[in-house]
């Protein structure tokens, strides 16, 4: 019997989104765009940002270039899921986190025309560009699948 896991990866999925969708509407509700509350000094703030292009600002106010690729990837994530994901935990945690990692962007360039980034890290004194939850399950999700590709590669190779 193929074992999806729908209901617990659905599960897991909304709670990202959900997760997504209540920080974005936290920072724009209580704080000024550009208000920056420091966490942990020198290190980690919360910033009330708006970016209306994809990774660091990239292809700024191509709004409709957006959905139409994000439509296409989450259609192909779904298919892929189908298709390669049964029986294989890690692929389908890396999927559910892309697809969750996507809507969550979508949703905002839908609404908003904009995604609402508020997550400001200082790594080795380089200033990070500002981030979301969604774009952090992006990366995730992204990071597990290639550990997948590569541990099932070198198994089938016999290393």
């Amino acid at each position: 019997m193929k074992n999806y896991r729908i209901i617990p990866m659905s599960i897991f999925g909304i709670g990202i989104l959900a997760l997504d969708q209540i920080t974005k509407f936290l920072v724009v509700k209580f704080m000024d765009y550009g208000e920056s509350i420091p966490i942990i000094e020198n290190f980690l703030s919360i910033t009330s940002h708006r970016n209306s292009g994809a990774a660091w600002g990239m292809l700024q106010g191509k709004m409709w270039l957006f959905y139409i690729i994000t439509v296409f990837v989450i259609i192909m994530l779904v298919y892929f899921y189908k298709k390669e994901a049964t029986d294989n935990l890690l692929l389908q945690l890396s999927l559910t986190m892309l697809i969750a990692g996507a809507l969550g962007n979508f949703i905002d360039r839908v609404l908003f025309q904009e995604v609402v980034d508020m997550i400001d890290t200082m790594i080795f004194s380089y200033d990070f560009p500002i981030f979301n939850v969604a774009d952090s399950s992006l990366t995730i999700g992204v990071i597990l699948m290639l550990f997948q590709f590569f541990t099932e590669r070198g198994e089938q190779s016999g290393n």
